[in-house]
C-alpha cells in the first residue's frame, strides 16, 4: 500500500492533541506555505509541567496510541484508542475558510467562502470538479484534533495561589477563545495536577470551583483535577479514567462532523463555487460527485469513532455512486479526473476491504477484492487505455500486494505461522456455500506471488514498448503524444521512463525479486517446501538476471543439498536447480560446488546436455584454481551415478574366522562420459570389524569392450597406517597422529560407464557380537582436486546379490545382508569349584576354592571377573596362587570384581584361587557368576569368554523356641532396713545399684538343627540386648557346657534353661517394664580347627519382666518322714507329705485384702484353713503353706485353691513354679510314685525335678 498517497489508507482513530506535558519542541505538521500563512494560532502563556508525576502521566497517554496496532477487533483491553501528538503549549489550527485569489475584485454581495480542501474554493487543487483527496483526510488525521487535551499544575504555595489562579484562568481562557475563533468544533480538556494525595484534595475545592466558574469548563466533563501523591499504579489507573471519558467526548465530536455531512447531502443541492470556473472547462461537480463526497466522509467519521458496520455501508454506497453510470462514466479517458477517480475508487475499495476484514469476513472480502478488479478491468477496457499493456499489469500487482498487506495487518489468528494453515476457514453465513479455492483468505505468501507474476507479465509488456515511445515525451511532436497516450500510466511511470532507450529505468528484476522473496518467506513459515523452492528457483532467475551470484548461492545451496525433489523421482527440477547453481558457482568461483553438481549430473537419468564434456576431472576446465581442493560429500546431501553395496555371503561367523564377502561398485553413467578412476575405496565397519581399504593399482585387463560385469579376488593383509584426521593438506604438520590398523589390497579401480565392479575379499572376524559395514567412501584425486563421497549402507529388507566368476549371480535370500553376527570362539577353559557344598550357614566365612584348567592347544594369559549377586550382597576377597589378593566393590544387587589378573595358564595345566566370602546374618540365596577372559599367547587379538554360574545356598543352623515362667526369688525389700530402700552411692560416676522390686524367672529355650552334619555346640548363652521401663535385667546360665563342646546331630532338639532377675531400679516405680533377649549360640564344624568358632544369635521376642499387678505363685516341695526301722510296713513308708506354698506378691502402693479358699478332694488331706482372709500391706508379699497328703500315687493332683481379691471381686490365677503345671483349671500337682526311693530329700533333687519340669513343659 505504499504507492497510495500518505494517509490515503491509514486507519482512523479519534485524534488527541496533548498538550503542557513535553518541553520538547515538535516538528510543525501545517507544511503548505498557503495554510500556514493563513492558520490560526493556538498558544498557551503558561510553561509546560516538568515533573516525574508529569512524566509517568505523558507514558501512560503515550502508551494509549493506537497507530500502530493490528486491523482487527479482538482487542478488547484497549478501548480507548487514539492517535496522540504531543506538544509543548501552542499550535496551528488550518484556516476554516480559503481566501480570495490575489487579482480577483471581490463582488457585491461578496462570494461565500469555503475550506481551502473543498473543490468550490479557486485555490483548491480540486477546483471546480474534483471529487476527493487525501488532503481532507489529512486536516483530520494530523491538522485538527478531536479534544486538546491541556495540562496545568496547580501551586499550593497560598502566597502564590491567588496570582497563580488567575493567570491559569486567563491562559484557559485564551486557548478557548482561539479555538472557538477558528470555526472547528474541537474540544478543550483541562486536566489539572496538584501536588496533594486524593484525601486532601478537599482543601482546594473552593479553588477549583472558582476556575471552574471563570472558564465554563465542565467538571468530569472538561475539567479534571489529578492529584499526584499515589502510587504510580494508582495514577496510571486515573489517567486512563480521565482518557475514557476523552474518548466519549472525541466520538461524540466525530459523531456531530457526520451528522452535519448527512445533513448536507440531504439538502439534495449542489453548492455553487466560490467563483464560477472560467478557464478550460465550465464543468462544476455533479450532485452525484458531491454525494460521493458527502458518504465518503460520512464512513471516514464512522471509522474515526470505531463504528465499522456504519462505515462499511458509508463506503459501499459511496463507491456505487462512484463508479455509477453519473460520475465515472461521464469522465474522460484522457482527463486527468479519471485518475483521480480510480485512485478514490481504489481508496475507498481498499476501505471497505479494511471493514470487512475488521469484522472477520475474510471470504466476503476476497470477493469483494475480486469484484472491484473485475469492475476496473471493465472501466479501464472500455472507457480507458486498456488492459494490454505495462500500465494494467503494474496496477494488478499492485492490487495484489495491498491484499497481502491488508491480510499482513489484520494479522489473524488461523493464518499465524504456528497453525501451519494456508487459508482461513470462510465465515459460518457462507460455510454452506460451494465456495471456489481462490475465495477463502490466504496468507500473505500467496498474495505477494500473484504480484510477483504480474510483475512478470508486466515487464514482458515494457519490453514490447515501441522505440517511438521510448524517447523523452516531445510536446510539440503529436505523433509522439498519441503514442505514448495508448499506454495506461495510472500510479506508474511513463513509457518512456518504464523502458527507456538510454539508461537503466524500471528495475523489473529487483520489483519481482522482492516480491518474490516475500512470498517465499511466508511459504518456509508454514513447511510449504515444495512451493518455497519453487520461488527460491524463480529468485534466482531473476537474480541471474541481475549478476547477483552470490545472492544466487545463499539461495539454492542450502535448497540442493537438502532437496528432498531427489527421494521424490522429481529429477527434471533437480537437473534445473542443479545447473542453475552451478552457473553461479562458476562465476564466484566456488570449486567444491562446481565438483560436486557435476558428480551428480553425471547420472545418466537426467536429460543429457549437448556438447558438455561429461569427465568429472574436467570439471574445473576454465575455473581459476589455486590450493587444491578437497571435497567431502556424501548420499545424504547428492545422489551420485555410482552405486554401491556392501554383502557377507553367510549371515554367521565365528571369531578368530573369516567370512567371504563382496564389494561391488556399479557406475549409471552416460554411455559415452569418460571412465572414472578411483584412487581409493574405504570400507567402514560398526563393531569389531577393522576398516578395510582398497588402493588403486592400474593392470591392462579392463578396456571399453570388457563385460557389464567384471569379478575379481582381492587379497586384504594388515597394515598400521597414521590417520591424521583424513586430511590431505599437508601443511597441517601439528595435528595429532593415531596409529590404526587397517586391511589393505590393491586393485584396479577404474570403472567404464554401465560397469558393475565386484572385489571379492575375506575379511577376518576378530571379537563376538553384531558387526555391519557402514558406510562406503570413494576416493577421486585429479590434479585439481581430491573429490572423497560417502554413500551409507543403510537398513533394507531387500536381498542382496553375489556374483560369480562366470558373470552369474544369485540373491542372498535375508534381510540387511551387509551385517553379519560373529559368535564367540568355543571356548576350551573349565571352570569348576572343589569341594563346594550343598548349603553354608549364615554367620560364618565362606571359602570356595576355584580352579581354572586351560585345555587349549596353547598357552593362555586369563583374567578373572567374579560378581556375587543377590540383595545386600556380601564383600569378598580374591586370592590368586601368586598371592595377590583383591577385595570387591559392595553394590545394592551385587558385589564385583573385574580384571583380576591370574597369570598365563600353560595348556592342560590348572591354577587355583581362593574366595572368601564375609558371613551373613540372615538366609538367602546368591548367584556366583565366574567369567574367565583370556586370550592365546598366539592370538593376543582374538579374546575368549568362559563363564560359570553357581548357587551359593546359605541357611540358619539353628531354629529355637523359648519359654518364659515366673520364679519365686528369694529377696524381697524391707522397709524396717533402710540400706534396701535407700541408695547410698554417691557422686554421677558411681553405678546405680537397684533398689526397687525384683521378680525372677525361668526361659527355657527349645533349640534345633537344621545343619546337614553334626555341629559342636560351644557354649550356650542369653544376652540382655535392651530393657524399656528403668529396670535393670541379668541372666544366668542354668546349666554349663563342656569344654570339648556338646554334639547336637541334624534334625535333633535340645534344651537349655536361663535365670533371668528384672528390678526396677527405684522402689517408688511400680511401671511395667519389658527385656529384648537375644538367645546366642556358639559352635563350628567338626571339621574345622577348634579355635574357629562361629556365632548364631537368634533374636528373642520382647518379654514383660516387671509387673504392677499382684500375682500369686504356688510352689511345692516334698517330705518323705524317716522310717523307724527298716522292716515298717509299704504303707507308712509312701506316706509322703506335699508343701503347697501360696505367696501373694504386692507390687502396688495399696493395701490389698484376699480371700483363700481350699475345697476338699477325692486325691489328697490337706491341713490348713480351709477359708482364710490374707491381708497384704504396699510393696510386701506374704505366704500361706498348705500340708498334702496325697491319697494316689504317680500322677497329677489339682488342689482347688480359690484366691478373690476381697475389694475388687476378682478371682487371681495362681501361676505354677518348679515342680508344678497349670491348665484352664487351674494348677497341678506331681505325686511321685510308690516305687521311687524313698530317701529323696523333702525337696526333690535337681534331676528329678528337671524330669518333671519336662513333662511340665510339655
Amino acid at each position: 500500500m505504499d504507492g497510495y498517497p500518505a494517509g490515503s489508507l491509514d486507519h482512523n482513530v479519534p485524534f488527541l492533541l496533548v498538550s503542557g506535558l513535553t518541553t520538547t519542541p515538535t516538528k510543525p505538521v501545517l507544511t503548505d506555505p498557503d495554510l500556514r500563512e493563513q492558520s490560526i494560532l493556538v498558544r498557551s502563556e503558561l510553561p509546560p509541567i516538568d515533573s516525574r508525576e508529569a512524566r509517568i502521566v505523558l507514558r501512560r497517554i503515550q502508551e494509549k496510541d493506537a497507530t500502530s496496532l493490528p486491523w482487527n477487533s479482538w482487542d478488547t483491553l484497549r478501548k480507548c484508542k487514539f492517535k496522540i501528538r504531543t506538544i509543548g503549549r501552542e499550535f496551528l489550527l488550518p484556516p476554516r475558510r480559503a481566501r480570495l485569489p490575489d487579482n480577483f475584485e471581490a463582488p457585491l454581495p461578496p462570494p461565500i467562502l469555503h475550506s481551502p480542501f473543498s473543490p468550490l474554493s479557486p485555490g483548491s487543487t480540486l477546483y471546480p470538479d474534483g471529487l476527493i483527496d487525501t488532503r481532507w483526510l489529512q486536516k483530520h488525521q494530523e491538522f485538527i484534533p478531536s479534544i486538546c487535551l491541556s495540562f496545568y499544575n496547580l501551586i499550593s504555595d497560598p502566597t502564590l495561589a491567588t496570582l497563580h489562579d488567575n493567570q491559569l484562568k486567563t491562559d484557559i481562557n485564551a486557548v478557548k477563545n482561539a479555538i472557538g475563533q477558528s470555526g472547528y468544533k474541537c474540544r478543550l480538556v483541562v486536566v489539572i495536577l496538584s501536588d496533594q494525595s486524593p484525601t486532601s484534595a478537599g482543601q482546594f475545592q473552593e479553588r477549583l470551583e472558582n476556575i471552574r466558574r471563570s472558564t465554563g469548563l465542565e467538571p468530569k466533563a472538561s475539567l479534571f483535577v489529578l492529584p499526584t501523591q499515589r502510587t504510580e499504579v494508582e495514577l496510571e489507573n486515573a489517567v486512563d479514567s480521565v482518557l475514557g471519558s476523552v474518548f466519549d467526548l472525541a466520538t461524540e465530536y466525530y459523531r456531530d462532523l457526520g451528522r452535519h455531512a448527512r445533513k448536507k447531502k440531504g439538502r439534495g443541492v449542489a453548492p455553487q463555487p466560490t467563483i464560477p470556473p472560467t478557464s478550460g472547462t465550465s464543468h462544476t461537480l455533479s450532485l452525484q460527485g458531491w454525494n460521493v463526497r458527502y458518504d465518503f466522509k460520512a464512513a471516514i467519521f464512522a471509522e474515526f469513532r470505531q463504528d465499522l458496520d456504519v462505515a462499511l455501508r458509508s463506503y459501499e454506497q459511496a463507491y456505487e455512486t462512484l463508479l455509477g453510470a453519473d460520475v465515472l462514466e461521464t469522465i474522460p479517458g484522457w482527463s486527468p479526473r479519471f485518475n483521480d477517480a480510480r485512485l478514490l475508487a481504489d481508496i475507498i475499495a481498499i476501505r471497505v476491504l479494511k471493514c470487512l476484514l475488521w469484522t472477520g469476513q475474510s471470504t466476503a472480502a476476497v470477493r469483494r477484492w475480486q469484484m472491484h478488479h473485475d469492475r476496473v478491468f471493465d472501466l479501464v477496457d472500455r472507457r480507458g487505455r486498456g488492459t494490454q499493456n505495462y500500465g494494467w499489469k503494474a496496477w494488478e500487482a499492485r492490487w495484489c500486494t495491498v491484499m497481502a498487506n491488508l491480510v499482513e495487518k489484520a494479522n489473524f489468528p488461523e493464518l499465524e505461522p504456528p497453525t501451519m494453515l494456508p487459508y482461513r476457514q470462510p465465515e459460518k453465513n457462507l460455510s454452506a456455500d460451494r465456495l471456489q479455492p481462490w475465495e477463502f483468505l490466504h496468507h500473505q505468501g500467496y498474495w505477494y506471488r500473484a504480484a510477483a507474476r504480474h510483475l512478470s507479465d508486466r515487464r514482458k509488456l515494457a519490453l514490447s514498448i515501441s522505440e517511438d515511445a521510448r524517447k523523452p515525451l516531445d510536446t510539440s511532436s503529436p505523433l509522439q503524444s498519441n503514442k505514448a497516450y495508448s499506454y495506461d500510466t495510472y500510479m506508474c511511470p511513463e513509457p518512456h521512463e518504464e523502458f527507456p532507450l538510454v539508461g537503466l529505468g524500471v528495475n523489473h528484476s529487483q520489483l519481482i525479486f522482492d516480491h518474490l522473496v516475500l512470498a517465499r518467506g511466508e511459504f518456509q513459515k508454514r513447511h510449504q517446501n515444495r512451493t518455497s523452492a519453487e520461488l527460491a528457483l524463480e529468485c534466482c532467475r531473476e537474480l541471474e538476471r541481475m549478476h547477483e551470484w552470490k545472492q544466487i548461492l545463499e539461495i539454492l545451496t542450502p535448497l540442493w543439498r537438502n532437496m528432498y525433489f531427489r527421494t521424490e523421482g522429481w529429477w527434471d527440477i533437480a537437473e534445473t536447480l542443479s545447473w542453475a547453481l552451478r552457473s553461479a558457482a562458476v562465476e564466484v568461483g566456488q570449486k567444491d560446488l562446481i565438483v560436486a553438481i557435476d558428480w551428480e549430473l553425471l547420472n545418466k537419468g537426467f536429460t543429457r546436455q549437448p556438447g558438455w564434456h561429461y569427465d568429472i576431472t574436467k570439471s574445473l576446465d576454465g575455473v581459476t584454481v589455486g590450493d587444491r581442493a578437497v571435497i567431502d560429500i556424501s548420499d545424504d546431501h547428492v545422489t551420485s551415478f555410482l552405486q554401491a553395496s556392501f554383502v557377507f555371503k553367510n549371515e554367521e561367523g565365528k571369531a578368530g574366522q573369516s567370512c567371504l564377502a563382496q564389494l561391488s561398485i556399479t557406475s549409471n553413467s552416460f554411455p559415452d562420459s569418460a571412465p572414472v578412476v578411483l584412487n581409493g575405496i574405504r570400507v567402514e565397519f560398526d563393531g569389531s570389524l577393522r576398516t578395510t581399504h582398497l588402493k588403486h593399482q592400474p593392470s591392462n585387463g579392463l578396456t571399453s569392450t570388457s563385460s557389464k560385469v567384471h569379478v575379481t579376488k582381492t587379497a586384504l593383509v594388515e597394515a598400521e597406517v597414521s590417520d591424521h584426521g583424513n586430511s590431505d593438506n599437508d601443511s597441517e604438520t601439528g595435528s595429532q597422529t593415531i596409529a590404526i590398523i587397517l586391511l589393505e589390497g590393491e586393485d584396479d579401480l577404474t570403472i567404464l560407464p554401465g560397469q558393475t565392479r565386484v572385489f571379492e575379499i575375506d575379511v577376518p572376524l576378530r571379537e563376538p557380537g553384531d558387526a555391519k559395514a557402514s558406510s562406503i567412501q570413494v576416493l577421486l584425486a585429479p590434479p585439481s582436486f581430491i573429490l572423497r563421497y560417502t554413500m551409507r549402507l543403510r537398513e533394507t529388507n531387500s536381498a542382496g546379490l553375489w556374483y560369480s566368476r562366470s558373470h552369474s549371480r544369485r540373491r542372498i535370500t535375508r534381510a540387511n545382508p551387509h551385517k553379519i553376527k560373529v559368535l564367540p570362539r568355543p571356548p576350551k577353559m573349565d571352570i569348576r569349584l572343589v569341594d563346594m557344598l550343598e548349603q553354608y550357614y549364615a554367620s560364618e566365612y565362606i571359602k570356595l576354592e576355584l580352579e581354572i584348567l586351560n585345555e587349549e592347544d596353547a598357552d593362555a594369559s586369563a583374567k578373572l571377573d567374579i560378581a556375587l549377586c543377590g540383595p545386600d550382597a556380601p564383600v569378598y576377597k580374591l586370592q590368586t596362587g601368586s598371592g595377590e589378593e583383591r577385595s570387591s566393590t559392595a553394590g545394592i544387587e551385587e558385589s564385583k570384581l573385574d580384571g583380576m589378573p591370574v597369570g598365563t595358564i600353560a595348556t592342560s595345566k590348572p591354577i587355583k584361587a581362593t574366595l572368601i566370602i564375609d558371613p551373613v546374618d540372615r538366609p538367602i540365596v546368591f548367584d556366583l557368576m565366574v567369567k574367565a577372559r583370556y586370550h592365546l599367547v598366539s592370538d593376543p587379538g582374538t579374546p575368549i569368554i568362559q563363564q560359570a554360574t553357581y548357587h551359593v545356598n546359605i541357611v540358619n543352623p539353628f531354629e529355637a523356641s523359648y519359654d518364659l515362667s515366673p520364679r519365686l526369688h528369694s529377696e524381697w525389700p524391707n522397709y524396717f532396713n533402710f540400706e534396701d530402700i535407700q541408695d547410698s552411692s554417691e557422686g554421677a560416676n558411681v553405678a546405680r545399684r537397684p533398689r526397687g522390686l525384683a521378680q525372677k524367672w525361668s526361659l527355657a529355650t527349645r533349640y534345633a538343627s537344621f545343619a546337614q552334619e553334626d555341629l559342636a555346640i560351644i557354649d550356650l548363652d542369653v544376652n540382655v540386648v535392651a530393657t524399656q521401663g528403668n529396670v535393670s535385667c541379668k541372666a544366668s546360665k542354668g546349666q554349663s557346657i563342656a569344654e570339648d563342646g556338646v554334639i547336637i546331630r541334624p534334625k535333633t532338639i535340645e534344651e537349655a534353661h536361663f535365670e533371668l532377675i528384672a528390678q526396677k531400679l527405684d522402689l517408688d516405680d511400680r511401671a511395667a517394664a519389658t527385656a529384648d533377649l537375644a538367645f546366642e549360640i556358639k559352635w563350628r564344624r567338626l571339621s574345622s580347627p577348634k579355635g574357629q568358632v562361629n556365632t548364631t544369635t537368634l533374636p528373642l521376642p520382647r518379654f514383660l519382666v516387671t509387673s504392677s499387678e499382684p500375682r500369686v505363685l504356688a510352689g511345692v516341695s516334698y517330705y518323705s518322714p524317716p522310717s523307724s526301722s527298716p522292716s515298717a510296713p509299704s504303707s507308712v513308708l509312701a506316706s509322703q507329705l506335699l508343701f503347697l506354698d501360696i505367696t501373694i506378691e504386692n507390687p502396688s502402693s495399696h493395701f490389698l485384702t484376699f480371700g483363700l479358699m481350699m475345697e476338699p478332694s477325692d486325691e489328697f488331706a490337706f491341713s490348713g484353713a480351709k477359708t482364710t482372709t490374707l491381708n497384704v500391706l504396699p510393696v510386701a508379699r506374704r505366704s500361706v503353706t498348705y500340708r498334702l497328703l496325697p491319697l494316689v500315687r504317680g500322677t497329677w493332683i489339682r488342689p482347688t485353691l480359690v484366691v478373690r481379691d476381697k475389694y475388687f471381686q476378682k478371682v487371681l490365677k495362681i501361676i505354677p513354679t518348679e515342680g508344678m503345671k497349670s491348665d484352664k483349671d487351674g494348677v497341678l500337682v506331681w505325686v511321685p510314685p510308690e516305687d521311687e526311693a524313698d530317701g529323696e530329700a523333702s525337696a526333690s533333687g535337681e534331676d528329678d525335678l528337671s524330669e518333671i519340669a519336662r513333662e511340665t513343659e510339655a
